[in-house]
């Protein structure tokens, strides 16, 4: 089982993942989307969706730096292992509980509104149950060793890890992991496998031209104003 779980199924979750993307790519580039549902409701979404969208990119940051910038490292720059697990903990936690609160103010938003709900499908389910699985089960897991200098993952986890990408993986790293966090990782795959398949593909582009292009301008059409003047593209200021 050891094998199973920290050899075998961390390349497992890989191979799903690097062949989604390419099936999908080749054969439903139309639905490379989040599939945008602002047109039916925006007001709740324009609170859910940055408290998500802000709270995910600091889990993964954190994720990111726990799992590949090694302790010597934090130690060289003078951060204590406390320092290091206090700051974990406080700004793991604060992202953690910014993205749930995001997750769960869009599953009621689907589930309250009728048009958003209808446009759920059974991936959109899945996505947010597994997702929503892997930020509550990381969270458990540091707040359960939240006391004194917590459990050091970087001297087990984030080596097994690191040794993923040398295809020699220290299986036996993972042996002694406390069960939450064995729980969260095995998730975390899982969730990893299922990013093609799901709306959160669109997390792999590269969203460059965002910072340059227009908002786009959801707004009921104004019977008064059709064929007023031509449109115009580009930038146009709104009244809102």
């Amino acid at each position: 089982m050891t094998t199973l779980l920290w050899g075998a199924l961390p390349y497992i979750a890989f191979a799903l993942l690097v062949a989604g993307l390419v099936w999908r790519y080749r054969y439903d580039k139309f639905g490379w989307t989040t599939r945008s549902s602002q047109v039916y409701e925006s007001k709740l979404l324009n609170i859910a969706s940055p408290a998500f969208h802000y709270g995910i990119l600091f889990v993964l940051v954190g994720h990111l730096v726990g799992l590949f910038v090694p302790e010597s490292w934090t130690r060289s720059l003078g951060i204590s292992e406390h320092t290091y697990h206090l700051f974990s903990l406080y700004g793991g936690t604060a992202a953690g509980v910014l993205t749930v609160v995001g997750i769960l103010l869009l599953i009621y938003r689907r589930r309250t509104n009728s048009p958003v709900f209808r446009a759920t499908t059974v991936n959109d389910k899945l996505m947010y149950v597994v997702l929503l699985g892997a930020i509550v089960m990381g969270m458990l897991a540091k707040l359960s060793h939240a006391t004194g200098d917590g459990y050091n993952y970087r001297d087990s986890i984030a080596p097994w890890a690191r040794s993923l990408f040398t295809l020699q993986p220290k299986t036996e790293l993972m042996e002694g992991v406390p069960a939450l966090y064995r729980i969260h990782a095995v998730i975390g795959m899982a969730l990893i496998a299922l990013v093609p398949y799901t709306r959160l593909v669109h997390m792999i582009s590269a969203p460059v031209q965002y910072l340059f292009r227009p908002y786009v301008v959801y707004r009921s059409r104004d019977p008064k104003q059709l064929g007023a003047r031509p449109a115009r593209r580009g930038w146009e200021k709104t009244d809102a």
